[in-house]
């Protein structure tokens, strides 16, 4: 599929997209928590996760790359999309409360300068909602949805990036166990095969969702200083003088 905003809309729209939403969904929403009075960002192509706190935040943006393309959102009132460079957003720092990042980190050439970015805008101890690809996960290596296209991480990799850009991770799953195929059958047993890959820990799982908050101060390891010995004098012995 084209990794662009009509081979997204197609593929949200297909029962393996609605099946995806629902599973992705869950957990995302779930680290969201409640939003009433918070602005929201949206950065890749979260339209479909912001559908439901669109009305309960106090505002609610999306931003999309040019390389991807924008589209109207939402279907009624006054759009809340723009097309904008997730590595230079037009927004002051501490901005926003919460920013989702979905089909975002995998399509950038930079993920550092993204996250830094991330960063800037996030109000004090704002948290980042992350959606990305599993290294070792099915879906990364199916072209046929937008989770086979860029560029996939390992848990070990994401951490060693969040910590290099200042985020310090409080919640992390993984989901969308069930293979990326279209069968009736698979999509109708998608909750079973959740189930059984959350209760076993299961590593074939096709995403990361990380709930991350903004540090304010870089960690400085604190290397344990050696103190000099104090050394005591040494006793000479000195032969008595001989007698005269």
């Amino acid at each position: 599929m084209r990794l662009d905003v009509n081979g997204l809309r197609a593929f949200y729209a297909s029962p393996l997209g609605r099946t995806t939403h629902r599973v992705v969904g869950r957990t995302l929403h779930a680290y969201l928590g409640s939003v009433a009075g918070l602005r929201v960002l949206g950065i890749g192509y979260a339209t479909p996760y912001l559908g439901p706190i669109h009305c309960i935040a106090e505002r609610t943006l999306a931003f999309m790359p040019t390389t991807q393309g924008v589209v109207n959102w939402p279907s009624s009132g006054r759009s809340s999309t723009a097309l904008a460079d997730p590595t230079m957003m037009p927004l002051p720092e501490s901005a926003v409360d919460r920013i989702i990042l979905i089909h975002a980190l995998e399509a950038v050439e930079s993920p550092t300068e993204l996250l830094q970015e991330v960063w800037r805008t996030l109000t004090p101890g704002g948290r980042m909602i992350l959606v990305v690809p599993n290294r070792r996960g099915v879906w990364a290596r199916r072209e046929a949805t937008p989770f086979g296209h860029g560029q996939p991480y390992s848990r070990s990799q994401l951490g060693r990036l969040m910590r290099d850009t200042l985020f310090s991770p409080v919640n992390w799953s993984e989901t969308l166990y069930m293979p990326p195929v279209r069968s009736r059958l698979m999509l109708r047993t998608g909750p079973a095969w959740e189930w059984v890959g959350t209760s076993l820990s299961l590593p074939f799982a096709g995403l990361h969702v990380v709930d991350a908050t903004k540090q304010l101060y870089r960690p400085v390891a604190v290397q344990q200083v050696r103190r000099a010995r104090r050394l005591a004098p040494a006793r000479v012995l000195v032969p008595a003088p001989a007698p005269g």
